[in-house]
């Protein structure tokens, strides 16, 4: 491979051309490193809006479980209303 690259660099050079060739060879290269650049960065934009919006169901269940650990069970509480009333006066 590097053979062939350097017969056509060879060649280039030969007929006048070499600067157009390595300006077009560098963009190739400038633009295949760009991709790579914006595909990682996507990459990484992409886990962290994951993580995050793991984090927040992971918050949201907690918030969840704590209202239900704190709520009152209205099967286990006493109706006072329904209860006889303490007799008044002599005991």
């Amino acid at each position: 491979m590097a053979t062939l690259v350097l017969i056509l660099l060879l060649l280039a050079a030969a007929f006048g051309v070499l600067g157009a060739v390595l300006k077009v060879a560098l963009v190739l290269v400038l633009a295949f490193v760009l991709a790579v650049v914006v595909a990682a960065w996507a990459g990484v934009w992409w886990l962290r809006s994951r993580f995050r919006a793991v984090e927040r169901e992971l918050l949201r269940r907690a918030r969840e479980e704590e209202r239900r650990r704190n709520a009152v069970d209205i099967r286990r509480v006493r109706n006072e209303a329904e209860e006889d009333p303490p007799a008044l006066g002599r005991p």
